[in-house]
């Protein structure tokens, strides 16, 4: 086996990683790449032979206390030869000491759990053609007009470290369109919808309730033409469930959120849609 050299990925590198997920057909944005490396420019991996890219992953770290482990992808042509390992390890150290998560595919579950990760929940990824309706949604607000701190508070609620960075990016960045719920003067929900290499896809998409989360759905497709789009769903959400099956969505595939130690308690019950796969 010729040795395979590990190094960080430039920031204007990880496209390499975002057109691999796209061949493996996981449907990245197109604006991701910027995004990704706004929190840690130092999590994302390649690994070389020869010069050119054999394999590639990140490990995305969001403070001190967590990481989330995505792009875990080696090329086709060079896969069973152990290369895959290696930059997996070479991630990992980059993680620690931190808790790490991933959302796996199911596949590849029993692999994850004896490299110390457990199963928490299962996530579905919905997909379809959804008509944008025409109704104004009383209480909705462009999500650039939200104090960052009110949406920073709130995505505690959800996400198991601060991300302010990767907030800023992924709200901020053109093609991305954020909506925010107003409930008497507080913040209720809120969710982002960004162009992908098909169609579109909702992530996040957190709400107080139901109600909520459907007014700000619709408050997203409004702001884009009619389209196939698709929603990453906690499975033990049974709302979220059921509000993505009444839009007529259906099953694409499913992934494992998996953690290697214990999270601040989160609200799952308000996770109406994924930020992100490879991201958490």
């Amino acid at each position: 086996m010729s040795d395979l050299i590990i190094r960080h990925m430039r920031p204007d590198e990880i496209a390499l990683a975002i057109d691999w997920a796209a061949t493996e057909g996981w449907n990245p944005g197109l604006a991701d790449a910027a995004c990704f490396a706004a929190e840690d420019s130092q999590g994302f991996f390649v690994g070389e032979l020869d010069g050119e890219p054999a394999a590639v992953i990140s490990c995305v770290n969001y403070g001190a206390q967590f990481s989330f482990l995505g792009f875990y992808i080696v090329r086709p042509d060079l896969r069973g030869r152990g290369y895959g390992l290696k930059i997996w390890n070479a991630a990992i150290a980059h993680a620690s000491p931190r808790v790490i998560g991933l959302d796996g595919v199911v596949a590849q579950q029993a692999n994850y759990q004896k490299s110390g990760f457990a199963l928490a929940y299962a996530n579905v990824r919905y997909g379809g053609t959804v008509t944008a309706p025409s109704a104004p949604n009383p209480g909705i607000v462009a999500l650039t007009e939200v104090p960052m701190a009110l949406i920073e508070a709130d995505d505690a609620t959800v996400f198991p470290a601060p991300r302010p960075a990767f907030l800023r990016a992924w709200i901020n960045t053109p093609g991305h369109v954020g909506r925010a719920l107003m409930r008497g003067g507080r913040l209720a929900g809120w969710g982002v919808i960004r162009p992908c290499r098909t169609g579109r896809k909702i992530g996040p998409l957190v709400a107080d309730d139901r109600a909520g989360a459907e007014t700000i759905l619709s408050a997203l497709l409004a702001s884009e033409d009619d389209g196939a789009i698709f929603l990453d769903v906690p499975a033990v959400n049974r709302d979220a469930v059921a509000l993505a099956q009444g839009l007529g969505l259906s099953p694409v595939f499913e992934t494992a959120r998996m953690y290697t130690g214990a999270i601040p308690p989160l609200r799952i019950d308000r996770v109406f849609g994924v930020t992100t796969f490879e991201l958490g």
